[in-house]
């Protein structure tokens, strides 16, 4: 067996073999902002070297892991996959799924990439949201305003609310808290918006509150609530968001605030049909009126990392049983 190629369905005997591929250290470019991969490629390879260990720990399960030069070590015990020279992400993912029996992906959903990964993915062998649900959650805009209209609180309750202080503007597509910016008047915030490409960004009220993330396995509409992590966002004095970190399943199965956060949980994965696997939703706990949701993750996020051994319980695994070699797109 090759360890380029991954070799075929099959070829390891009764073992589930599973492709895990994170955007960036499998080869990935984000050509538009070299900056923000040079950022984001220290948090891709610890997702990616977390889903890897966790999918080995799983039992009958074989793992190849894409990689390339700039990622540095390759995780031990994995059989490894390069793209081949011109060849583009969604055929390496589409080469790489015939030869898998199932393809658990992490990539940026801005400008449509994740959906179209996970499009190339026939349905049976994909670990992961729908491309439907995908195309929703990759806007923000899109996000709030379905949800919004199904009863989830999100920063659409304040919309006319005077009591509102700062305003942010953020792009309806982007990653994390890149080229997000705070603003303490409406008005500033309304001449951001416009000096930006029409369609590009989104403005919203800024939720006072803690920043939270939230860390669920879904499946046929259900949530399982995994963990609540806490999330460090800074803003400077210009009002530009940075993204610091994540502390991973700070609030307890016994603290006050779970089951309100689980109920917001089972609302989202009612509210947006197709949501599958892991995924993480980031919420402001706003001190009078509780979880607020800002936006939706359809993937695996930073909050994996160290996740399952936080919980006693390998999550990979977990996903492998409940979707089997994937329960399809839908």
């Amino acid at each position: 067996m090759s360890r380029q190629d991954g070799g075929g369905v099959g070829q390891a005997g009764a073992l589930r073999r599973v492709f895990v591929y994170e955007y960036l250290s499998g080869g990935g470019r984000l050509d538009d902002d070299p900056q923000a991969a040079a950022e984001l490629m220290p948090m891709g390879v610890a997702m990616r070297d977390a889903m890897v260990l966790d999918m080995l720990c799983a039992p009958d399960c074989a793992v190849t892991v894409a990689t390339c030069d700039a990622a540095g070590t390759n995780p031990p015990g994995a059989s490894c996959a390069s793209a081949r020279p011109g060849e583009t992400p969604t055929d390496f993912v589409a080469r790489q799924a015939r030869q898998h029996d199932a393809v658990w992906l992490v990539a940026p959903e801005t400008g449509g990439l994740l959906r179209r990964l996970a499009a190339a993915v026939e349905p049976a062998r994909w670990l992961g949201c729908t491309p439907a649900a995908i195309a929703v959650a990759s806007s923000k805009r899109a996000t709030v305003e379905q949800l919004h209209a199904q009863g989830v609180a999100t920063p659409l309750a304040w919309r006319d609310d005077p009591s509102v202080r700062r305003w942010v503007v953020k792009p309806d597509d982007g990653t994390g808290a890149i080229d997000s910016r705070v603003h303490l008047e409406r008005s500033a915030a309304a001449r951001d918006l416009a000096s930006r490409p029409a369609g590009s960004a989104w403005l919203e009220p800024w939720v006072e509150g803690e920043a939270l993330s939230v860390s669920m396995l879904c499946r046929d509409g259900s949530a399982d609530l995994l963990s609540v992590n806490r999330q460090h966002i800074v803003v400077d004095g210009a009002g530009a968001l940075h993204f610091r970190g994540v502390d991973v399943n700070v609030i307890p199965a016994d603290d006050t605030r779970r089951p309100a956060l689980a109920a917001l949980a089972a609302q989202v994965a009612q509210a947006l049909p197709g949501l599958h696997g892991f995924v993480g939703l980031d919420v402001v706990w706003h001190p009078q009126r509780g979880p607020v949701l800002i936006e939706i993750n359809p993937r695996v996020t930073s909050a994996y990392v160290g996740l399952s051994a936080s919980l006693g319980r390998n999550i990979a695994a977990e996903l492998l049983a409940g979707r089997g070699a994937g329960a399809g797109h839908g």
